[in-house]
């Protein structure tokens, strides 16, 4: 450290004299303490992850189940008929004479909506059939893509995914996109009223493929080149 001394000089004329002096710094006073240096380093890698963390909360929303009004959930009822009852909006079994009532022909409603928070499972698509009848199989409205929720296009008479663009007409086969399998399908039958789903292990009648109940297909590989 630097200190500034004041001389003097005495007779006609005075002046200032700086010198310079030196003086040594206890070591506990240059050295910071571990203690604090752990502490802001812990403040700094908060500081670093909070705003990271709030970035990803936008992508994970496209593969989060969209609401969607009086649509149908699934609930499994465990040991049943070893179905999976669908359930409305608000968590009630769904009842296929009231359902028909407001929903018509061609009409296509999925089961978004879990206001219920003991219902689970993934959203499936009831279909309204020409003759306002309940068509006995459900879509599966997960994307075989990467899994965001595909929404039902009546313009134009699809399921179009508005994350990369997958296409499925209007009884869930693949026809655009990315997209290598088509929607799952799942039994829709009728019990004491009630609407239940049951897995679909029988051929696809829409592909010829065995089995309606598909894993997620991984992303296509892409062999990529690298100049050295």
């Amino acid at each position: 450290m630097l200190k500034p001394t004041r001389t003097d000089f005495m007779g006609k004329e005075k002046g200032m004299r700086i010198t310079c002096q030196a003086t040594s710094i206890p070591a506990d006073d240059r050295v910071p303490d571990m203690e604090k240096r752990k502490l802001m380093n812990l403040l700094l890698l908060g500081a670093i992850s909070f705003p990271s963390a709030g970035m990803l909360v936008p992508y994970a929303t496209f593969f989060a189940p969209p609401g969607v009004p009086n649509g149908a959930l699934l609930r499994d009822e465990g040991g049943g008929g070893g179905g999976t009852a669908a359930k409305d909006a608000i968590g009630n079994d769904v009842i296929a004479a009231e359902w028909l009532k407001t929903h018509g022909p061609g009409d296509r409603t999925n089961s978004g909506v879990k206001a219920d928070p003991e219902c689970q499972g993934d959203p499936t698509y009831l279909v309204v059939e020409n003759d306002r009848t309940l068509a006995t199989f459900g879509i599966n409205a997960m994307c075989t893509y990467l899994g965001c929720v595909v929404p039902w296009n009546t313009a134009e008479n699809k399921f179009i995914c508005p994350c990369h663009g997958s296409q499925y007409n209007n009884q869930g086969r693949v026809v655009g996109g990315p997209a290598p399998l088509s929607l799952a399908l799942a039994h829709a039958d009728i019990d004491d009223g009630k609407v239940l789903f049951v897995p679909w292990v029988e051929t696809d009648f829409r592909t010829g493929d065995h089995g309606g109940l598909r894993a997620l297909a991984p992303p296509p590989f892409r062999e990529i080149h690298l100049r050295t």
